[in-house]
């Protein structure tokens, strides 16, 4: 029988799929300094962002055939490794874009709007300073016609493009790979759609246009000092891709000159123990890393990972 752990968990729907072909799915966490000892007794581990496979731990399980990612990133495996070796890595790249282009879009109304602050002080002084704060948050921006500047225009830009389309917004995406894109628009219950072809243009244009911007790659140093120097003076950045893709201590005395009026973070260096200048931040509007926590995100990479297993695997039960 092929022995799956999931060892950050798996959805019900997932999980189901697997043990109907016959799988047994393990779902009890096997903390990271016992997995070692204990993961060759397993073909396939699925992880998220908590566990990580490194090259140590892929030496030392050479029954595991499969290292599953549920979600998009891979910097927690040497992935690269492990591809040299024979084992398979996959992950789930489509199964959350719209929940991740959505989290976007609630950072950037939070900010647009000083939600994110409303919603701190309001409770506390709301009865009494109603007034001023009022007159605080008086110089909210519509979206409207407004410049978003996208880096990386794969899955999730794309569905960030989409949104802003919606939206009325310009968009100015960044990516080496690709030239343009096609958006393809329709309204539900509506037979009619249409597409708009949207050309990706050079970062420096984009830094120096954009009202907002947001990062959606899988990893490295993509804004520092330089290029925030770059933007216009007031632009709000957004990060729900992964930790330090913007530069922490550059974003933090950006906020601080004004140069960045404001920031929608959901992903951190150190994480699960963020720095605290960022989380007590008055001008962060902050997520614990859920771009992908809906259910029915979730849901799709369950069944994602489990359609890839199923065909990795065959009839081998």
């Amino acid at each position: 029988m092929i022995r799956i752990l999931a060892n950050d968990g798996i959805h019900q729907d997932g999980k189901t799929l697997l043990e109907e072909a016959g799988y047994e799915v393990v779902t009890t966490k096997i903390p990271q300094e016992e997995l070692m000892e204990k993961l060759n007794d397993f073909d396939v581990i699925i992880i998220r962002s908590a566990t990580k496979v490194r090259k140590e731990l892929i030496d030392a399980c050479p029954n595991l055939k499969i290292i599953a990612r549920a979600g998009v990133g891979i910097d927690n495996i040497d992935h690269e490794y492990a591809r040299s070796i024979g084992r398979t890595v996959i992950n789930t790249p489509a199964a959350s874009s719209q929940s991740v282009a959505e989290l976007t879009f609630a950072h950037i109304f939070s900010l647009s709007r000083y939600l994110f602050d409303a919603n701190r002080l309001m409770p506390n002084i709301g009865d009494s300073e109603f007034k001023r704060l009022k007159k605080s948050y008086a110089g909210g921006m519509q979206l409207r016609g407004k410049t978003i500047g996208i880096i990386g225009f794969g899955r999730i830009g794309q569905e960030v493009a989409r949104i802003a389309l919606g939206l009325g917004m310009n968009i100015l995406p960044v990516d080496p790979y690709l030239e343009e894109a096609s958006i393809s628009l329709e309204a539900p219950g509506n037979q009619s759609a249409f597409t708009v072809v949207i050309p990706t243009v050079e970062m420096d244009t984009m830094l120096a246009k954009s009202d907002f911007i947001t990062v959606h790659v899988p990893g490295g140093n993509v804004l520092g000092e330089p290029e925030i120097e770059k933007m216009k003076k007031g632009v709000r950045l957004i990060n729900t891709s992964r930790g330090g893709v913007i530069d922490e201590k550059a974003l933090l005395k950006a906020l601080d000159s004004g140069k960045v009026a404001g920031a929608g973070i959901d992903v951190f260096v150190g994480e699960p123990t963020p720095s605290n200048a960022m989380l007590q931040h008055s001008s962060i509007s902050l997520t614990p890393h859920i771009g992908a926590s809906t259910l029915q995100a979730q849901s799709n990479i369950g069944l994602e990972l489990a359609d890839k297993i199923l065909a990795f695997f065959g009839d081998d039960k």
